[in-house]
């Protein structure tokens, strides 16, 4: 026993930080026979529902993103995993989000946070085993930047 080595599992697809061939996880006992599928796009939303409650956060994707994000808001039809990319095993997840963040809130410490958030509410709520969440601070939003804008916009 004490000459064990770890051993490894490699991803199934080359260049997948998700390992695809993993056993399934222990299922729980239930009277009805069946499978249970869940979507990308419900990691994702998980994910950018969990990023957005942490203080700090401003908004999720590049500038790009949060311009569409915008139109989608304006009609009611808000995107939740806007900025939020998903990679999803049977077991397993890995996430890239892309975040904006308050000024003057510590940039690494909300970094962080979200990276806990995320993999805890995947891991809560969806039950797969988060490999990595990786977080891009693309932008710092400063309060009362949008209200100049507009002025701006209403004068010219």
């Amino acid at each position: 026993m004490a000459d064990e080595t770890p051993t490894t599992t490699t991803p199934a697809v080359p260049g997948a930080r998700v390992d695809r061939t993993a056993p399934k996880a222990a299922e729980t006992t239930s009277a009805t026979a069946g499978t249970t599928v869940i979507s990308d796009g419900v990691v994702a939303k998980v994910a950018g529902i969990a990023a957005r409650e942490i203080p700090g956060v401003h908004a999720l994707g590049g500038g790009g993103a949060r311009a569409l994000g915008a139109i989608r808001n304006a009609i009611n039809a808000t995107d939740l995993g806007q900025g939020v990319k998903v990679e999803v095993g049977e077991t397993q997840a890995a996430v890239d989000l892309t975040i904006v963040v308050e000024y003057p809130t510590p940039v690494h410490q909300v970094a962080a946070q979200v990276r806990d958030a995320v993999a805890g509410a995947i891991t809560r709520l969806v039950g797969l085993d988060v490999v990595e969440v990786n977080v891009t601070v693309d932008d710092v939003h400063i309060p009362g930047d949008e209200d100049e804008e507009h002025e701006e916009s209403r004068v010219s």
